[in-house]
């Protein structure tokens, strides 16, 4: 599995319109194959921060996200609202267990 954590700042002014790319994206996303989750979450404690959660089967699927439409227009959109460099930090893992 892969795991892919992205971490970006937008104007505080900016957010919500960052945020409604990314839900406007959210379905074609987690309909990708190879995609287990893909999560958006607005900071509780800084209004101008993001972050993406996304959980997929492998590098080769999370590569298939990268090279897609839905990826080039989040790139298109939501660039020039954000403010410095993202950060994505991405992890290889093993699912142990899921309980519910």
């Amino acid at each position: 599995m892969l795991i892919a954590i992205v971490d970006f700042d937008t104007a505080a002014t900016d957010r919500a319109a960052a945020l409604g790319h990314l839900d406007a994206e959210r379905d074609r996303i987690s309909a990708m194959p190879g995609n287990l989750a893909f999560r958006v979450y607005a900071s509780r404690e800084d209004d101008s921060r993001i972050t993406i959660v996304h959980e997929w089967e492998d590098e080769a699927s999370f590569a298939g996200y990268l090279g897609s439409a839905s990826f080039a227009r989040f790139g298109e959109a939501i660039r020039p609202l954000m403010v410095g460099a993202p950060v994505s930090r991405r992890f290889r893992g093993e699912l142990l267990a899921t309980v519910a």
